[in-house]
């Protein structure tokens, strides 16, 4: 396994060029399965979890060709058995379910493993196929969807935590094919839901309402191919600006949507942006809630920087039950945080020195990264395999802003 070695204390100065959207490519990439012709997809970013998706599409009989951020797809022949050996390493591929039972009437899928963030159950996936009159059952570690036809329906997904991402992209997927017209109530209105269906769209699939808790799907005879740009990764935006304001750096962050981290940044000028600390940091309260709320993608990176900010800060998580795992590792860099309940109370301005820290999850990694990058001293960050499931290259890019990072094998 491989770390990153840090020397912090060194402000960020520079460009930063933002790459595709993870959360949006999966479903994306997921999509080109319902139709046999072939699909261009631009700005897929270069991930552990783009390439494990594209060796899920070729599993299932798809011919894929990943290069310089194009992917490329035809799904001319294809099967509906995912493996569990593909599917147990990202969670994500379930989003396969969907085209595979709108096209084929059939989908048998691994149940996707656990996660460390929290329960992060398929029930409302299961429940909108459903809807749309699939027969599901589980056994072996399976999920088994069949159906003679989808029907449109009208389908609730909301959830305990509010609605689901996956699931609203799942059923709307599954919903392009069904005969008649499918409304999904409590829709996930994440712009990657939005860029998911002006995929669909393009395909030529009839979908109205994406971004809004309604999402209405007329189902269409046969979907052709299409080409389409990722939207810009919002959560590494908000890493990298997080990390400017951390390390007391000025940055300038392109190929992003400001429009799309309102709850997060001030600024709404699409395209670029400039990160700048001001004079003085003042603490804040955070609660993470669904779009447009304050992204939980974003609340680990966001801790580390109110570390460095003087007086009480608290932040609520109420999206995933065990999301706090960074803070047993802040700790070890001096950070000064108690876990009450859902919340998290930050006693901020105390300095970080460096020590070697444990990664446990995808932004636990970018937090601890962020915190060594303003502790003093040096900082190992170890097993980054999970930051390198959704940053692409992300010492490459601290590297060109003046971070001194380097990644190494772990001893």
């Amino acid at each position: 396994m491989e770390s990153f070695l840090i020397k912090g204390g060194l402000p960020l100065r520079g460009e930063v060029t933002i790459s595709g959207s993870k959360n949006a490519a999966l479903p994306i990439m997921a999509a080109t399965l319902l139709t046999d012709e072939p699909c261009v997809i631009r700005g897929v970013p270069d991930l552990s979890d783009t390439q494990f998706m594209a060796l899920i599409l070729k599993s299932l009989g798809a011919e894929a060709k990943f290069e310089n951020g194009t992917l490329s797809v035809r799904a001319k022949k294809i099967h509906g058995h995912a493996d569990y050996e593909l599917v147990r390493k990202m969670r994500g591929s379930i989003c396969v379910a969907g085209p595979l039972l709108a096209r084929l009437h059939k989908a048998e899928i691994s149940l996707p493993g656990g996660c460390v963030i929290g329960a992060r159950p398929i029930n409302l996936h299961l429940k909108g196929f459903e809807s749309l009159g699939a027969k599901i059952e589980i056994a072996g570690g399976y999920v088994r969807a069949t159906a003679k036809k989808l029907t449109g329906c009208t389908a609730f997904l909301g959830g305990r935590a509010g609605s689901t991402v996956l699931g609203t992209a799942n059923v709307m997927m599954a919903a392009t094919l069904a005969d008649g017209q499918t409304v999904i109530e409590s829709a996930a209105c994440e712009p990657e839901v939005v860029d998911l269906a002006n995929f669909l769209n393009a395909m030529g699939a009839n979908i109205s309402g994406a971004g809004s808790p309604t999402i209405t799907i007329t189902g269409v005879a046969k979907l052709h191919g299409a080409e389409h740009q990722i939207i810009p990764d919002r959560i590494e935006t908000a890493t990298f600006a997080i990390a400017a304001a951390a390390t007391n750096g000025e940055v300038t962050i392109k190929n992003c949507r400001p429009d799309h981290l309102r709850a997060v940044l001030d600024k709404q000028r699409a395209g670029s942006m400039t990160i700048r600390r001001g004079k003085k940091l003042a603490a804040v309260d955070v609660t993470t809630l669904p779009y447009s709320g304050f992204p939980t993608d974003a609340q680990a990176q966001m801790m580390s920087l109110l570390t460095l900010v003087p007086g009480i800060s608290i932040i609520t998580e109420r999206i995933f039950e065990s999301r706090f795992m960074h803070v047993s590792e802040l700790a070890r860099l001096g950070a000064e945080i108690e876990i009450e309940g859902p919340s998290a109370i930050v006693k901020g301005g105390r300095p970080l020195n460096g020590a070697p820290v444990m990664a446990s999850d995808l932004r636990a990694s970018a937090a601890l990264v962020i915190a060594g990058l303003a502790a003093k001293g040096q900082t190992q960050v170890n097993r980054i395999y999970h930051l390198d499931r959704g940053y692409e290259k992300m010492d490459v890019k601290l590297r060109k802003l003046g971070a001194k990072i380097q990644r190494v094998e772990e001893k």
